[in-house]
């Protein structure tokens, strides 16, 4: 069990490494050559090298140092040690990838790729329990202690870089940066959710053991019995509860249809899920 857990840590810290190559690299070869900012603080340090040519590797450490610092005492500490992962490789390949500059005149097809590969190297982050640090550990002391959403306070901070960016670039600039930071929130929440989207689905039939034996079978998914009653017949029914990619979901309609034509379904659309059948491996 141990060594399973440890495992498991080690992939974590591999793809967290690997979306934070592809974050930094995004900055540096398309969103930086233009002069658009990204997001959070990340957007912040960005701001700063522009008019002092600090370096951004070096910014965003000392912008989240403090923030670390209070996550460690109030959240939780594994997600600040994957998160310091996540920010230290930022800033290292930062550094490493300054000059790679990607030879892109249109400042849109910057903007979408950019904000494309942002959303990416994110996702895979998010998707391991790690974050590049910033408007991240804000907005979860925030939500922890506040209860206000997580997703209010990202966007409050992204209209904060907004705004510096229209008072001291031009309108032009910051509908680029608006572009690159749309595309990217859009590029996390598929990654999150999964490109194969998930289905559950529940099933009200007086048939329900036979139904689920053909599910198992023939569509290979596991089936969960749910103890219900008739409200109105006080029967005692069997409702099966299933998860499914969606690519299955015709085959489930037709094999409930085949053997009872009066079952009710009910189709819900499922972000995330996590366990057996459905590993990080669905996705990458």
């Amino acid at each position: 069990m141990q060594s399973s857990r440890k495992i498991d840590m080690i992939k974590r810290i591999v793809y967290i490494l690997i979306g934070s190559f592809i974050h930094s690299y995004a900055i540096n070869a398309l969103l930086v050559p233009h002069n658009f900012l990204t997001g959070g603080l990340t957007g912040i340090a960005m701001f700063i090298e522009y008019f002092t040519n600090f370096p951004i590797s070096i910014t965003i450490v000392l912008l989240n140092l403090p923030l670390f610092i209070a996550g460690y005492r109030l959240i939780s500490k594994r997600f600040v040690y994957l998160s310091m992962v996540g920010l230290f490789s930022m800033s290292f390949f930062l550094a490493v990838s300054k000059k790679w500059a990607l030879a892109i005149e249109s400042p849109m097809v910057a903007a979408i790729y950019g904000g494309l590969l942002l959303g990416l190297g994110s996702g895979i982050i998010i998707k391991n329990r790690g974050s590049l640090g910033g408007t991240d550990i804000i907005a979860v002391l925030i939500n922890k202690y506040f209860s206000i959403g997580i997703g209010l306070v990202t966007s409050l901070f992204n209209l904060i870089v907004l705004g510096l960016a229209i008072v001291l670039f031009d309108i032009e600039l910051t509908m680029y940066t608006m572009i690159a930071i749309f595309i990217s929130s859009k590029a996390i929440d598929s990654l999150q959710e999964g490109f194969n989207h998930k289905k559950t689905i529940i099933i009200i039939s007086d048939h329900s053991r036979e139904i689920a034996e053909q599910l198992m079978h023939k569509v290979g998914r596991g089936v969960t019995f749910i103890e219900g009653e008739g409200a109105y017949t006080h029967t005692p029914k069997k409702l099966i509860y299933i998860v499914v990619r969606i690519t299955q979901l015709a085959r489930v309609k037709d094999i409930v249809r085949s053997v009872d034509r009066d079952a009710f379904m009910s189709i819900i659309d499922t972000k995330e899920v996590e366990g057996k059948g459905f590993d990080l491996g669905d996705l990458f």
